[in-house]
């Protein structure tokens, strides 16, 4: 091990001068308190070296990089008599100075120094660039006194140094008075009624950052309140030192002044004033073809709109003016302008609208031209992907979509999509099968509006992004599960009131499951098939029961369980007791006799939920961000409120049968928060936490499998396979473990490695548990803050690569404590790579 560390430590100075010192640390203090805050930080010009865990990877990758390949392989060719004309001789002389040139001799270092990064060597030109840096940041807080210096720490290892700046502060000044000058009266009236929201206040210290806000604020309030025209550039600051204080007092006056407009193309001011605007024309061209004859157009007004088209209007005219959130005689918002911006977006059946705005010759009236250009009336969608599971060794799938938009005349779209995929079955030893298939299609219609009997307008106005959808559609599957079929029935709504905030409602989502062939429930629940058939082993040889087996072409278990016959008569045998089992066998015999009925017997879930989303991300490159779910569903409550009307039938466990299937009945909840830290370098530290929790009632003891809960998976906790983990202490103890309660965290540490090559640390941990409903083994019940113990944990690393519009990710995952085990036995067993789960996804798991 010191050999590998001697080796690191002096490839690492390899390029390195003599005369040179590498930088390893920079140190930041302003009157000897140490400044830790990354805005700040990043004013220093010269950083250290990239590390991947402490190791400079990229640097000793670029140390790797012959600086002279060429030379060295000349060198090389000479060092030797006959050398060069053996060589020669063997590949010819073209050749030769071809191998030169190849990748293996300068090609490979071109590539490491592109991938790796040179050292990063104390350069006292950027260390006083740095000072001023510093300097000029805190002049901009009132330190207008303020002096840096620097100093170069040389370390204890040879050619090694850190430097630390320090900021000598001195007083900060302080604003004494803050006065106006506003050219336009019009102006002046609006900035006073809001002048107390002002960011420049007196007796508060100069901070240029609050002028710039302020510079901000005060052109967002005028653009919205009809100045459409205004221009930032006509606010500037006069700042000034009252000589009349003492000497030592760092009083300053403020006056803020507001010009008249500058023309275009001149930086001096013209003799208009800004003004209030109001709007005097809407016009809206749906249809609009650049370089069109305007004199050919056909109009249409409709409610202070004028709707120009060409040959036929083929759009609704309140579809397009309740898009638009100008008013004639209103007042011009720029806020209106960006609501219209996304509306005509959120209608999907125009390409980005032109907005134009014309002023009349008083200079405060308005007319807005309103240009949109239609997509095409058709597209058509086509996906091609490839997939692995537990399941399926390898599956393909094929979908197709077809796009019609603006079908009835309101900008609505219509989807119609139709799917299908096969796949090879991972283990088909207990069926005659080897593939799997499936076939499925929808009909998905979206509105841009809330779609009720009742006006919403005023709870959600059209800034909002309103959409309506109402989606049919249905799905065949074969070989996966019992051959299910499956219809769907969704009306939901959702709305936006900002860019952060989303609301959904499913008013109403039915989903009607049907297993065809419930038969082979032994074939696809293997695991479950197994523990039933060991404890029937004890029964192979009795005469009487010979017919509830079949042979097998193993030596070790020589007969198994014929299905369903044998399954049936030796279950329904041991629970009449005319099979004498023990009672823990009885009971382990009944528990799957309960689990098959559930997994086999048909479901109708007749659900609503509401959820809420917020997500603080300002764009794609924020790394500082956090998002938050919360959902709320409820299923079979209307059904069984209609019991009190309409007769329903019952089976022999009492339920309530719709189309003579029981219908669920739960409530179900979830909370989902995210967060992410930037910590520099691209750096991140991401959190994710999970709740969630559905407890059956009334019709039901249980909930849905569709509807319950699994943990495992390239999403969840990466040291087990999706359905491998749980319920509770219980391990591998049906074919797809589920329950009903989940708690899940994921904590993930990602950090560039060289160039679009990323990598990851995480810890992930979780576990799903039985709550309130059937279930019966303690194992799998959540029963407390003892419960908690039963948490999985799993630890891992990862290598991203990103392709900008997405990441591709791989990830290796161990069990770092398995609540399966027992005892010391839970912690690191089976912790290595023979051990671990990969895991291969697209984009982040959170």
């Amino acid at each position: 091990m010191s050999l590998i560390v001697a080796f690191s430590g002096c490839n690492t100075l390899k390029k390195v001068g003599d005369e040179e010192l590498l930088l390893t640390k920079n140190t930041l203090y302003a009157d000897e308190e140490k400044i830790t805050d990354s805005d700040i930080r990043s004013l220093i010009v010269q950083k250290p070296n990239s590390t991947v865990l402490g190791y400079p990877l990229r640097l000793n990758l670029y140390n790797l990089a012959k600086d002279n390949p060429d030379s060295l392989f000349e060198n090389w060719l000479q060092r030797k008599d006959k050398r060069e004309k053996r060589l020669n001789n063997l590949l010819s002389r073209k050749q030769v100075e071809r191998l030169k040139e190849s990748f293996l001799v300068s090609g490979a270092s071109e590539f490491l120094k592109r991938i790796g990064e040179p050292p990063v060597v104390i350069d006292t030109v950027l260390t006083n660039k740095t000072v001023g840096r510093l300097e000029a940041y805190y002049n901009s807080k009132g330190y207008f006194n303020n002096s840096g210096s620097y100093e170069i720490v040389e370390g204890k290892r040879k050619k090694r140094a850190q430097v630390a700046y320090k900021i000598d502060l001195q007083k900060p000044y302080i604003i004494d008075t803050v006065q106006k000058n506003i050219a336009s009266p019009q102006l002046d009236s609006i900035y006073g009624i809001t002048s107390s929201a002002s960011f420049v206040k007196a007796g508060e210290q100069f901070d240029l950052a609050k002028f710039n806000l302020e510079r901000e604020r005060l052109t967002t309030l005028f653009r919205n309140s009809g100045v459409f025209n205004f221009q930032e550039s006509s606010i500037n600051y006069d700042i000034s030192r009252d000589t009349s204080l003492v000497a030592d007092d760092q009083g300053m006056d403020v006056q803020l002044n507001i010009e008249r407009p500058r023309s275009v193309n001149d930086t001096s001011a013209t003799d208009n004033v800004y003004k209030v605007h109001r709007f005097k024309k809407i016009n809206i061209f749906p249809d609009y073809l650049i370089g069109g004859n305007p004199d050919s157009l056909q109009r249409v007004e409709f409610e202070n709109y004028t709707i120009l088209y060409n040959d036929k209007l083929n759009y609704r005219p309140k579809a397009l003016t309740d898009a638009i959130f100008f008013e004639k005689d209103s007042v011009y918002r720029d806020l209106d302008r960006i609501r219209t911006y996304r509306q005509i977006t959120n209608l999907n059946t125009f390409k980005y609208p032109n907005i134009e705005f014309i002023q009349d010759s008083t200079q405060t009236h308005l007319t807005s031209n309103i240009y949109l250009a239609p997509r095409p009336k058709f597209s058509l969608n086509l996906n091609f992907d490839v997939t692995h599971s537990n399941i399926q060794q390898v599956g393909t799938a094929f979908s197709a979509t077809v796009v019609t938009r603006n079908v009835f005349g309101g900008a609505e779209t219509l989807n119609v999509s139709a799917r299908g995929s096969i796949g090879l079955l991972s283990d088909a030893s207990l069926s005659d099968e080897t593939f799997t298939s499936e076939i499925g299609g929808d009909i998905n219609i979206t509105f841009p509006r809330i779609w009720f009997p009742l006006n919403t307008e005023k709870i959600i106005p059209y800034y909002m992004l309103p959409q309506s959808r109402l989606l049919l559609g249905t799905n065949f599957q074969r070989n996966i599960g019992l051959d299910r079929q499956t219809l769907n029935t969704i009306l939901s709504y959702s709305w936006s009131p900002n860019n952060s905030l989303k609301h959904g409602v499913e008013l109403l989502n039915v989903e009607f499951v049907r297993n065809v062939n419930p038969d082979n429930f032994f074939v696809e629940y293997r695991n479950t098939y197994r523990t039933l058939d060991d404890i029937a082993d004890d029964f192979q040889d009795d005469p009487q029961f010979e017919d509830f087996f079949e042979p097998t072409n193993t030596v070790v278990d020589p007969l198994r369980l014929s299905i369903p016959e044998g399954t049936t008569a030796f279950t329904e045998g041991v629970l009449n007791n005319q099979i004498p089992v023990s009672d823990e066998q009885r009971d382990e015999v009944n528990s799957v006799e309960e689990r098959r009925q559930r997994l086999t017997e048909n479901n109708l879930i007749f659900a609503s939920s509401y959820t809420f989303s917020k997500n603080s991300k300002a764009g794609i490159n924020d790394l500082d961000f956090y998002q938050y779910r919360i959902k709320l569903e409820s299923a079979g409550n209307v059904l069984s409120l209609m019991a009190n009307v309409f007769p329903y039938n019952e089976n022999d466990n009492g339920q309530l049968l719709v189309f003579g299937v029981p219908f669920s009945q739960y409530l179900k909840t979830e909370i989902d928060f995210i967060r992410h830290w930037g910590i520099g370098n691209s750096s991140v530290i991401a959190f994710r936490s999970f709740m969630g929790m559905a407890v059956p009632y009334g019709n039901s003891d249980n909930i849905p499998f569709v509807r319950s809960y699994f943990a495992g998976g390239s999403n969840d906790n990466r040291a087990w396979n999706a359905y491998e983990l749980g319920p509770g202490s219980t391990e591998n103890l049906n074919d797809f473990n589920e329950a009903n309660f989940k708690l899940a965290f994921n904590l993930e540490y990602r950090f560039p490695i060289a160039g679009d090559v990323k990598g990851a640390l995480f810890a992930d941990a979780g576990n799903i548990w039985n709550v309130f409903d059937s279930e019966n083994n303690p194992d799998a019940i959540f029963s407390g803050f003892s419960s908690l113990e039963d948490i999985a944990l799993g630890t891992g690393l990862g290598l991203r690569y990103d392709f900008t519009y997405f990441v591709f990710r791989v990830d290796a995952g161990f069990k770092t404590y398995n609540p399966a085990r027992e005892g010391s036995d839970r912690w690191f067993r089976g912790y290595n790579l023979r051990n671990a789960v990969f895991n291969v996804g697209i984009n982040y798991p959170f």
